[in-house]
C-alpha cells in the first residue's frame, strides 16, 4: 500500500522518509536535524522499545504493560500463534492470509467461516454459530481485508462473549481501523481491561505508509501472554530506525486528520465511479474497495501501466475480484480513465 524511501548520509540529519500519496506525504527531516533526536536515535535500540511503548501508552490510553511492539503486524501474528499453539482456530473467508499462515506453522486446524456475497461479505451474527468447541482461537479483521466491511461493537461484544463461553480467545486486527474518522466508536480497546483473553493488533504500516520500516504492536491485558509472545521470537525484533520512526509518526496528528478526511471524501467518489462503469463494488469503510470485473481486466490494466490487487488467492473469492486503494482525486480519476479504456 505504501513505499518507504530513506537516504542516510554520514550523519543522520540526512535521513528522510517520503510516503506515497496513498494517504498523504510527509517528511521527518527537521526532526532528524535536531542533535537531541540524533542522540536518541543512537541509544534507542532496546528490545523492550521503552520510549515507543510509553508513547503508545499515551496515544492508545492503555497501560504500558499491555503493549508489545513487533516487527510489523505479521511478526505479532506469528508470535501469538507460537506462544499459544492453538489446536483449532476460526478465521473468516475471505480475510487476511497471514492468520492462517501463522496458525499452520503450529499445526493448528483452520476452520473458515464463509462470508456471503449476498450479504456484501459483511460479518453477521451467523458467526456465533461457528464459535463452538473445539475452537480455541478466533481471528477477526476490523475492517476486514479485502472487503472493507466493519462489524459494529455490539456484534463484536457478542462474539467476545461467545469466545469466552466456549473457552476460545479472540484476536482482533484493527490495523485499518485508524483510517475511520469515528474509529474510536468501533475499536475493542474499551473491552481490554475486563477481558484479558482479548488481543488487539495494530500497525504503523497502513495509516503512516511505513510498510518497509516494519512496525506493529499488540494490546492485551494478559501480561503473561505478552511475555510468552516476546520469548517466541528473536529479542531484537524492532530496529532503532523503526522505533524512532514510530515516535515521529505518533506526533503527526495533523497528518492523521488529513488522511481521514481524504479517505472519507474520496472513497464515495471512487465507489460511484466504479459503479458507473458497471462494476460490482462492495461498499466498505476502509481505505480500499473490493470490486468484481472480468477475470482478464487485471492483464489489460497492466498493459496500460496500472496494477490493481487480484483477490483470486483469497479463500471465498475468485479471479474476478479485485481490490484497489482509495487515493487522491487525481489518481482516482487516472484509475477510472484506465478502467474505461481497458473495458472498452
Amino acid at each position: 500500500m505504501a513505499a518507504t524511501q530513506s537516504a542516510i548520509g554520514n550523519d543522520t540529519d540526512m535521513m528522510l522518509w517520503i510516503f506515497r500519496r496513498t494517504s498523504a506525504r510527509w517528511a521527518c527531516r527537521k526532526r532528524w536535524r535536531a542533535p537531541s533526536a540524533r542522540r536518541r536515535f543512537r541509544r534507542i535500540n532496546t528490545p523492550l522499545c521503552r520510549a515507543l511503548t510509553a508513547a503508545l501508552s499515551q496515544t492508545e490510553a492503555v497501560p504500558k504493560a499491555w503493549i508489545l511492539c513487533g516487527n510489523g503486524a505479521a511478526d505479532l501474528i506469528f508470535r501469538l500463534a507460537l506462544a499459544e499453539k492453538p489446536k483449532h482456530a476460526l478465521v473468516l473467508a475471505p480475510t487476511f492470509a497471514e492468520y492462517a499462515a501463522a496458525l499452520e506453522t503450529v499445526d493448528c486446524e483452520i476452520h473458515r467461516h464463509m462470508l456471503r456475497e449476498e450479504n456484501e461479505f459483511a460479518l453477521t451474527d451467523d458467526v456465533l454459530n461457528a464459535i463452538e468447541p473445539p475452537i480455541d482461537r478466533v481471528f477477526l479483521c476490523q475492517p476486514n481485508n479485502p472487503t472493507g466491511q466493519a462489524a459494529d461493537r455490539t456484534l463484536m461484544r457478542r462474539i467476545l462473549a461467545k469466545c469466552e463461553a466456549v473457552g476460545a480467545r479472540l484476536a482482533v486486527d484493527e490495523c485499518f481501523l485508524d483510517f475511520l474518522p469515528d474509529g474510536e466508536a468501533w475499536t475493542m480497546k474499551p473491552e481490554l481491561a475486563a477481558h484479558p483473553g482479548l488481543f488487539i493488533l495494530k500497525a504503523f504500516t497502513k495509516l503512516y505508509g511505513m510498510a518497509g520500516v516494519r512496525l506493529g504492536y499488540g494490546l492485551c491485558a494478559d501480561e503473561d501472554l505478552l511475555a510468552r509472545m516476546r520469548r517466541a521470537g528473536q529479542p531484537w525484533a524492532v530496529s532503532s530506525l523503526a522505533q524512532t520512526a514510530g515516535l515521529a509518526a505518533l506526533g503527526q496528528t495533523e497528518y492523521v486528520a488529513q488522511v481521514r478526511t481524504l479517505i472519507e471524501t474520496e472513497r464515495p467518489y471512487l465507489l460511484e465511479g466504479l459503479r458507473a462503469l458497471g462494476l460490482r463494488v462492495i461498499e466498505g469503510r476502509a481505505n480500499y474497495l473490493l470490486f468484481r470485473a472480468d477475470e482478464t481486466l487485471g492483464e489489460r490494466l497492466e498493459k496500460l501501466g496500472v496494477v490493481v490487487r487480484s483477490c483470486g488467492n483469497y479463500p471465498g473469492l475468485d479471479d474476478s475480484w479485485y481490490r484497489t486503494a482509495v487515493r487522491t482525486r487525481r489518481e482516482n480519476d487516472a484509475l477510472l480513465a484506465a478502467l474505461r479504456e481497458a473495458m472498452a
